[in-house]
């Protein structure tokens, strides 16, 4: 038995799975809250324990290997998560477990590895490219934060190397994102793009768009503001269109967001495909394929059509991660 989990700063996927034909099959799954744990050995705990009482044939000592995909930097086997006041390591988890076989990876590892995973069903097309040639991909996802992954081609299949390329400097491209880049200045010390592209991204950017004079806040919206999660009502009132500053706020980030995954394309020569992962895309889908993304990912100058024949694809399921981690797992 295999125990996997995908791990971030708001919310935790933990699952259980045995292998049946060559392929994972999950036995038991939970979503936990994050902030609810002292770390991620009091978290597996839990879940081990309602598992285990919950499936009277789980026992803990089935597990053979595990493997956990870390939102954040992971070296040497050891994280210290970003966002959250979690340190952990692969060698305390062992001792947690009474298992040898247990690796970190960071998370966009691990959306990596659940890649093969998936059907052609749980992805949606962005552009569809002219390259057929097999070599690098590249992913990149936005979530509560922004994740970017190499995935090098070893000449049969994708090998993920993780990175931290969302925490480089944001670069704008006109005027406006100038603006954006002084604004963010004076309230941080410097402006990743992971500040933009991502949930608390959305609501940098129209906070600046609103405080800059671009548009009226309406009552109806600062109330919604106040209430629920800003930049979920931001995103839900854009998709709506039912105010232009949100409206416009969402079009900067599809923006930024795709010349950002161009910029990721073309460093690790993607010819074998661009692909977009994490919670925001999804739930975004429509805005992403209006080509507001593609015009920015390809928006390169001389390196335009190489961009332009690259095929681009969103992945929609939302276990990607989750299933990588546990694939990982089988190979330790």
């Amino acid at each position: 038995m295999i125990l996997a989990g995908d791990v971030g700063g708001t919310k935790s996927h933990l699952a259980l799975f045995t292998i049946k034909g060559g392929k994972l099959s999950l036995v038991v799954e939970r979503t936990l809250s994050s902030q609810d744990y002292s770390g991620l050995e009091d978290m597996t705990r839990a879940f081990l324990d309602q598992a285990t009482s919950r499936e009277p044939s789980v026992t803990i000592e089935q597990i053979s290997s595990a493997c956990f995909g870390v939102a954040g930097p992971v070296v040497e086997d050891r994280c210290e998560t970003p966002n959250l006041p979690w340190v952990i390591t692969a060698e305390r988890l062992r001792e947690v477990l009474g298992l040898e076989a247990v690796k970190l990876i960071n998370d966009l590892e691990a959306t990596g590895y659940g890649i093969p995973c998936l059907g052609t069903e749980e992805f949606i097309t962005l552009n569809k490219g002219s390259l057929r040639q097999k070599g690098n991909g590249a992913l990149i996802a936005a979530g509560t934060g922004l994740g970017e992954a190499m995935l090098y081609w070893d000449g049969t299949d994708f090998i993920p190397m993780a990175s931290e390329g969302g925490h480089a400097d944001f670069a704008p491209r006109n005027a406006l994102e100038i603006e954006l880049l002084y604004y963010l200045l004076d309230r941080l010390t410097r402006v990743s793009y992971e500040r933009l592209v991502s949930g608390p991204g959305l609501f940098n950017i129209y906070s600046f768009l609103r405080d800059a004079g671009y548009g009226e806040e309406p009552a109806w919206l600062t109330e919604k503001l106040q209430q629920d999660d800003p930049s979920a009502a931001i995103g839900k009132a854009a998709l709506a269109n039912q105010n232009g500053l949100c409206v416009k706020a969402l079009d900067m980030l599809v923006s930024i967001y795709g010349a950002e995954a161009g910029n990721l394309a073309l460093k690790v020569m993607a010819v074998g495909g661009v692909f977009v992962g994490g919670g925001i895309a999804p739930k975004i889908i429509e805005k992403l394929r209006d080509g507001t993304f593609m015009r920015a990912f390809t928006d390169k100058g001389r390196l335009s059509p190489v961009l332009e024949a690259i095929p681009v694809r969103v992945i929609l399921n939302p276990k990607t991660a989750l299933y990588g981690a546990a694939r990982r797992a089988t190979m330790l």
